[in-house]
């Protein structure tokens, strides 16, 4: 089988973890007899270098004729004041495809325990939840704009969901509880927020269609310390776009490193779109320390969600592991005991699993 892959290496670390996932894919075509065929769609800050703009149409037409889409990470420095920013590219991207519903896996790899800062009773039990939040809607996409108000220059930016937004993310997130062990949290805070308010509404009113699957409802910021105090407890969690921009991110500091969390964002019709959920690291770019996990794992859930290659999907996920096992370890969670290996070394290692 041929599959056509749009590749938005980015800015920073982007083109860097982009090329490991590139490789790691090569290496499962090679053992499967697949052919991976890369279409670059330039996104974000180099976008605007060469296009004067984040997310040129050309992208968006590559992006769309593509079985699915691979992105590295956009942003950094060098755009911040510049008239359209980088990020611009990724609301740009998942509205342009439809991509409503991003899943983010969370698991504590336990040979990799002790590179997370939660105490050892805390994590005894492994860490293995996902995180689904709401991509399209919300405060990154509803009214902003800037007025003059009491206290001087006001700027502003509007929280709003419709029904329908809401129950296609519930229905996303029932689903795969019911794959999953049958538990979901959805994160709201309707003691405040009106949105929330039907938020919670219509997750109830989904929940009817879902009777195996228990349902419970958790305030943000409880929900935030509940995921430190007892992680293990957790399975699949529903939360808005802002909060699970935040939450995921809090995620990522309990298995250790941000640099093993993968994602994947799909809609309806159009093609996924599989990224680390890290961002460009203009800091370490170019030193060939970054963690490629995250990216192949993403390359892992394209192999799975996208084209249901399981067992090469398998295959990828299990080369990590055991590469982990064996102790590999990039600088970000070789701690003082392992010997930290470049990208393309845990890359090569990877492959060498495969």
């Amino acid at each position: 089988m041929n599959y056509k892959i749009a590749v938005v290496e980015g800015d920073g670390v982007g083109p860097e973890i982009v090329a490991a996932a590139k490789d790691v894919l090569a290496a499962v075509g090679k053992r499967f007899k697949h052919t991976f065929t890369f279409a670059d769609a330039p996104m974000g800050g180099c976008a605007i270098d060469k296009f004067g703009e984040p997310l040129p149409q050309s992208s968006v037409d590559t992006a769309k004729a593509s079985d699915s889409v691979l992105l590295g990470a956009v942003g950094g420095p060098k755009w911040d004041y510049a008239p359209k920013r980088p990020e611009e590219a990724l609301l740009g991207i998942r509205k342009a495809l439809g991509l409503f519903a991003n899943l983010r896996p969370v698991k504590l790899y336990k040979e990799l325990a002790d590179a997370s800062p939660l105490a050892e009773r805390v994590r005894e039990n492994g860490i293995d939840f996902v995180i689904v939040r709401e991509l399209t809607g919300g405060i990154y996409f509803g009214e902003k704009g800037y007025r003059n108000g009491a206290y001087g220059r006001e700027a502003y930016d509007v929280e709003a969901y419709g029904e329908i937004e809401i129950e296609r993310i519930a229905r996303t997130a029932f689903e795969l509880a019911e794959k999953r062990n049958k538990r979901l949290l959805s994160v709201d805070k309707a003691n405040v927020l009106l949105s929330s308010k039907l938020w919670r509404k219509v997750v109830h009113d989904v929940a009817e269609d879902y009777p195996t699957v228990v349902l419970d409802d958790m305030y943000v910021d409880n929900a935030a310390m509940q995921l430190i105090r007892r992680p293990s407890d957790f399975d699949v969690v529903l939360t808005s776009n802002m909060f699970g921009d935040i939450l995921s991110d809090l995620a990522s500091a309990l298995v250790g490193s941000i640099g093993l969390m993968p994602s994947a964002s799909f809609g309806v019709a159009n093609p996924a779109l599989f990224e680390p959920i890290h961002g460009s690291a203009p800091d370490i770019a170019g030193t060939g320390t970054v963690n490629p996990v995250a990216t192949i794992m993403s390359a892992a859930m394209m192999l799975r969600l996208s084209f249901n290659l399981n067992a090469e999907a398998a295959a990828v996920e299990n080369a990590v592991a055991k590469a982990i096992s064996d102790g590999c370890r990039t600088k970000d969670v070789a701690g003082k005991t392992h010997t930290p290996l470049s990208t393309e070394q845990m890359t090569r290692e990877i492959i060498a699993r495969i």
